[in-house]
């Protein structure tokens, strides 16, 4: 299961460049909305990687001057999904007078498998030098925009440099991204009405086993220090329909870190009727649908404006009660190691996929004869193949979609796994089949036979554990 699920991270995680080499070439040079003008702009990140990116800011009326505006740097969330992602909010954010920069996050020291929060805080701070550098940008309203993964990174930026002058977030998350992830999946899993093994095994299972396997980066990382250190300004929001971010939950620690600090300028903000990043939804939240409210940015021009004498805030709306609890994570148990799980599946391996394989090389051979447990025996073989091989496929189709794609729901269990489920039973129900019949015919069975038919026996057994940690038979 985790060698798969290793191979599954690396296949999805770009190839590496070396230092120097641009990041991401990201989309085509971005045109200039109506009303707007649109700069290609390049900078350095602290390590050597260049970075690329686009300036949207108001277009100067003719014949008026340079004036100086307040200017944002966006973070991206979780991916690279490329500047256009973040196109429709910067165009908003441009319309009512502020300047923002939009840029490709680094595929350098940042994959599937890998990232450093550090280090994009650090790419932001690169973008926020190039916006200081500019005339029509005003040094003191220049600040950070971070949605929901950048958020992780953002107060780091923002305790590095004085040039910050004030921090904005979307659907920030204030626990770590593991507990953050587990608590996600099981939001989608109970609006799709499944219930049973599936939610555990997604939420608990195969969460510990991406984290002992090293496969889910920064998956400990605590937000709450980082906050702590934030001395500028601070508006932080979230959707009330947010699936994501856990709304209420982050909301308490954001601000109880930030008055540990001593930060009595930022303002909690539940913004009623909208999904994780302030976009409408069709579907209570669990849309993804790219739909700007009218009004999009205006709270945050005006905050931005008074933000030099913000005072303590508190929840403009009301904060949504989170419908399931925190996952906890406790140290994996023994059993958990990524590699007994490598030699569960290296014995699934051996016994039901070797049985049919010598079962054609003694074809080839001229051998026909087949030992007297033959019919249970490929009934192991077949059963146990379909469900270790159909549960790693499904469980990581399930990660890969973040358990949102669920399809059609029987007694509270999705199709597939209902199945896998019937499979699993039915294997353990042949495995003792098997073993009975190995036991009455052993003594009209070759050495071979016995080989033969005592490592798929030993693969049945080894199954039934194994079924049962990952939710198959519980």
């Amino acid at each position: 299961m985790v060698l798969a699920s290793s191979a599954f991270a690396l296949a999805a995680t770009p190839a590496y460049a070396g230092p120097a080499t641009p990041a991401y070439a990201g989309p085509a040079a971005l045109s200039a909305p109506a009303g707007l003008a649109a700069a290609e702009v390049s900078f350095t990140a602290k390590d050597g990687v260049v970075l690329h990116g686009t300036v949207i800011a108001p277009a100067p009326a003719p014949g008026s001057g340079t004036r100086r505006r307040a200017a944002l740097v966006m973070m991206e969330g979780a991916g690279n999904r490329g500047r256009g992602n973040l196109l429709p909010e910067a165009e908003a954010f441009a319309r009512r007078g502020i300047v923002t920069l939009i840029y490709d996050k680094r595929t350098v020291g940042y994959s599937l498998v890998h990232r450093d929060y550090s280090v994009l805080a650090d790419d932001a701070l690169a973008g926020l030098r190039l916006l200081r550098s500019r005339a029509d940008v005003d040094p003191g309203r220049l600040g950070l925009w971070a949605l929901s993964e950048g958020a992780f990174a953002a107060p780091l930026a923002a305790s590095r440099s004085a040039d910050v002058k004030f921090l904005i977030t979307v659907g920030a998350v204030g626990i770590a991204p593991a507990a953050q992830t587990a608590w996600q999946y099981g939001e989608y899993l109970r609006h799709a009405g499944v219930s049973g093994s599936l939610p555990h095994t997604l939420q608990s299972t195969a969460i510990r086993m991406t984290m002992s396997a090293g496969i889910f980066p920064e998956a400990n990382f605590d937000p709450a220090p980082a906050w702590e250190r934030v001395r500028q300004p601070v508006l932080a929001q979230w959707g009330a329909l947010d699936r994501q971010a856990i709304p209420q939950e982050s909301g308490r620690i954001i601000r109880q870190a930030l008055e540990r600090g001593g930060n009595t300028r930022h303002t909690i903000r539940i913004v009623p009727g909208l999904r994780h990043n302030l976009q409408l939804t069709a579907d209570g939240g669990f849309d993804r649908i790219v739909s700007l409210p009218p009004d999009y940015g205006a709270y945050e021009a005006s905050w931005i404006e008074r933000s030099a004498s913000a005072r303590p805030g508190t929840s403009a709306g009301p904060a949504p009660a989170d419908d399931l609890p925190v996952p906890t994570f406790t140290p994996p148990a023994w059993y958990e190691s990524p590699w007994w799980e490598l030699v569960a599946f290296l014995v699934f391996l051996v016994g039901f996929a070797g049985y049919p394989v010598t079962a054609v090389v003694r074809r080839v051979r001229g051998r026909r004869s087949a030992p007297p447990a033959r019919r249970p025996a490929r009934w192991l073989a077949a059963l146990g193949l379909a469900t270790t091989l159909g549960g790693l496929a499904y469980v990581l189709f399930m990660l890969a979609t973040a358990a949102n794609v669920i399809g059609p729901v029987v007694a509270g269990h999705p199709i597939p796994w209902l199945v896998l489920r019937l499979l699993a039973v039915a294997t353990v129900v042949t495995t003792a089949a098997c073993a009975l019949s190995w036991r009455r015919h052993r003594r009209d069975m070759t050495r071979g036979d016995k080989a033969r038919v005592g490592l798929l026996i030993g693969a049945g057994l080894v199954f039934l554990p194994w079924a049962v940690y990952w939710g198959l038979l519980v």
